[in-house]
């Protein structure tokens, strides 16, 4: 008798389907010979972007462990994307979540987290910087505070962030990628995302250079503060995650650059993506003076790897 070997290819949540994003060459963005640039969509996750990844494996790590309980109360200050990501998790895992944002929070991820069943809790008081970042955290430390139980996520100080890129972004392209990349190329906030990256690469790949790409105004770097209207990139203060030693690179772009790099790729490539890749696509393999292939190198020869 004949057996059926077929299965379902069921998720049992949306979350589930988060992560297994593809690569794609941006042969046309990028069309010199010395140069080759790929890019890993992690716009196709289901939240949009690769705070999906961060958020599912803190709030999952923290619910097996029991530092999250059922029906806890989450905490976070974010500038959209990650917010967006935990309300995911909260409405998936029946957890209660605010999340604090400031005015430069688009107002489409305001509508989409209230949607979800967040609390949203916009600051208005500029920080001694000049942008919100410090008054949203004091913000939540006040929440936190003055209700028992709550839980502050603090994806600048939490090494599951890291460690959702280490044995998932980065272990994708670890496996994606047979010819090795020369250069990863990401846009820095929590930089926990490129550092996890850049961990499980080096692994495989011990010759690989990493290259952040900050917003200018940003002080992760040691930069004097200024003002940054495009949300997701870019901090007015240096997170705790942060390693400068794991990096060998870093360029800054500003707020036009950015928009002109969305442009870009959206043109070149059918690509509509956000912010943080229209930063590195203005710094990526031809345009990083730094990051060029060496003298007799041909586009066999991969250039850059590039994480969106």
């Amino acid at each position: 008798m004949a057996v059926d070997t077929l299965t379902e290819s069921v998720a049992e949540s949306v979350f589930e389907c988060v992560g297994n994003t593809p690569v794609v060459a941006l042969n046309r963005l990028f069309p010199e010979p010395d140069v080759e640039v790929i890019a890993k969509l992690e716009l196709m996750n289901p939240g949009g972007s690769m705070k999906d990844r961060s958020a599912r494996h803190i709030v999952e790590c923290g619910l097996r462990e029991g530092s999250i309980r059922p029906g806890s109360h989450l905490v976070e200050s974010s500038s959209g994307n990650f917010g967006i990501a935990l309300a995911i998790a909260a409405r998936i895992h029946g957890l209660r979540f605010t999340c604090v944002l400031d005015p430069k929070a688009a107002p489409a991820n305001v509508a989409i987290l209230r949607h979800l069943g967040a609390e949203v809790d916009v600051v208005t008081e500029p920080d001694e910087m000049g942008g919100y970042l410090h008054t949203r955290i004091r913000r939540v430390q006040k929440i936190v505070a003055g209700a028992p139980g709550a839980i502050w996520i603090n994806q600048y100080a939490n090494d599951r962030n890291w460690e959702a890129h280490y044995h998932g972004t980065g272990a994708e392209l670890a496996e994606q990628l047979i010819r090795p990349p020369s250069y990863l190329f990401g846009a820095v906030s929590t930089t926990g995302s490129l550092l996890g990256c850049s961990r499980r690469l080096r692994e495989r790949f011990p010759d690989l250079r990493v290259a952040a790409v900050d917003a200018v105004g940003s002080v992760i770097f040691g930069g004097p503060a200024g003002p940054r209207d495009v949300p997701g990139i870019g901090a007015s203060r240096v997170p705790e995650l942060f390693a400068p030693a794991e990096i060998d690179d870093v360029v800054h772009v500003n707020d036009f650059e950015t928009a002109v790099g969305c442009r870009d790729l959206l043109a070149a490539e059918g690509i509509f993506a956000a912010a943080r890749q229209g930063r590195w696509s203005q710094r990526s393999g031809a345009r990083c003076p730094t990051c060029r292939a060496p003298a007799g190198w041909s586009r066999s020869s991969r250039t850059a790897a590039t994480a969106t």
